[in-house]
């Protein structure tokens, strides 16, 4: 929550790439936006998991860094469908997990529905339930610079890797659609 406080008033807190596809989806980010807000996300996220996995290295191998997954399959936290979990569910929580997120984000942060400075609140709140949603099933991305800079240090989180992509971008997409079906229905009411 501090980090949209910190850098919203900046960059929109796009630390993102499925927040902002969601943007770009509702025609408030250009393509060229877009594609340079994603390789800062993803340059950001190699230097985050580069430190993260220097962290581990110097603190001790045996510490766990989340989820359940055994630390001989998995380490840094990477998204990887935990024990029991299939590739399907985990592709279905990451699509329902990021629809509700980003609907939030669209919603706290609508120039004229907005929450104003509380749109932080709510954003951090909603992550915060997400993930105590999404940890138990495949560490909760919903965000795939998340899971990108982590497995660049973890060979064994590539197998996952695209539903970690595929899965927030189909939930930004269609969370776009459903605020647009909302905020429609709302103009329509506000006319009458």
């Amino acid at each position: 929550m501090r980090i949209i406080y910190c850098i919203g008033n900046i960059s929109g807190c796009h630390v993102n790439p499925a927040v902002s596809f969601a943007m770009l989806l509702s025609c408030k980010m250009s393509f060229k936006d877009f594609a340079g807000y994603v390789v800062a996300q993803l340059i950001g996220a190699a230097l985050g998991g580069a430190l993260l996995f220097w962290f581990w290295n110097i603190g001790g191998t045996e510490f766990a860094f989340g989820g359940t997954t055994p630390q001989s399959d998995n380490f840094l936290a990477t998204n990887v469908c935990q024990p029991g979990v299939s590739q399907g569910m985990a592709l279905l929580s990451e699509i329902l997990l990021t629809m509700f997120f980003v609907l939030i984000i669209l919603g706290a942060t609508d120039e004229k529905r907005g929450f104003g400075n509380f749109a932080g609140l709510a954003i951090g709140l909603a992550l915060g339930l997400v993930n105590i949603v999404g940890i138990p099933v495949d560490n909760c991305s919903v965000n795939p610079a998340r899971s990108f800079g982590p497995a660049l240090f973890s060979p064994n989180a590539w197998g996952d890797f695209w539903v970690m992509v595929v899965g927030p971008l189909a939930g930004a997409a269609l969370a776009v659609v459903i605020w647009s079906l909302v905020a429609r229905c709302n103009c329509r009411k506000d006319a009458e």
